[in-house]
């Protein structure tokens, strides 16, 4: 059986906008040496599936820095000190990407998106009868585009490379999972 490992100190490194760095000296129970790590801490992220009662997801595109490409997402962000629970940030940063709100909001699943360094979470959520109500507010460092997408061509666009953020993939499969326990969930006016 795995154990934890205890934890005999902690030193934070450094401090940015999005994360800090601390690094963690830990005893190993099955060796008993000590190993340092170094462990990115963020405030929870997360995503919104925003579905309009015509069946189509609200989706952004935008340039990240990371990869240095322009990527087709699903609306999100940091859980803000100012949100009182995750699904009040989801709802807030589906407003200021998209203009839409929803009638309905519901979670739809939890991840971890690296556990070996990270000690954050990412909240998936879905935004049922997705509608416009206001023109988006991005903040200065956002230049994002909306476009909608039928659901069904959800699959194709993960399964060709379009949709390549594993958050955004995550969220499909947390979504695709309540389908299947609840296939009347959905109810589309063509």
């Amino acid at each position: 059986m795995v154990e934890n490992w205890k934890k005999l100190s902690t030193e934070p490194l450094a401090e940015y906008r999005i994360f800090n760095i601390r690094q963690d000296t830990r005893l190993s129970p099955r060796t008993g040496n000590t190993h340092g790590f170094y462990v990115l801490e963020a405030p929870d992220w997360i995503n919104i599936i925003p579905i309009t009662p015509e069946g189509e997801v609200v989706f952004i595109h935008q340039f990240r820095h990371g990869t240095e490409q322009v990527t087709l997402e699903v609306p999100g962000g940091m859980v803000d000190d100012s949100d009182n629970n995750p699904g009040d940030g989801a709802r807030r940063e589906m407003l200021e990407e998209t203009g839409y709100d929803a009638e309905q909001i519901i979670h739809i699943g939890t991840v971890e998106p690296n556990p070996a360094f990270q000690n954050n979470r990412c909240h998936t959520y879905l935004a049922l009868n997705a509608h416009w109500v206001q023109t988006p507010e991005f903040d200065g460092a956002e230049d994002i585009a909306v476009e909608k997408i039928p659901l069904t061509a959800v699959p194709h666009l993960i399964t060709s490379g379009k949709i390549t953020h594993s958050l955004v993939v995550c969220a499909f499969y947390h979504f695709d999972q309540l389908q299947k326990q609840q296939p009347d969930l959905l109810n589309f006016s063509a």
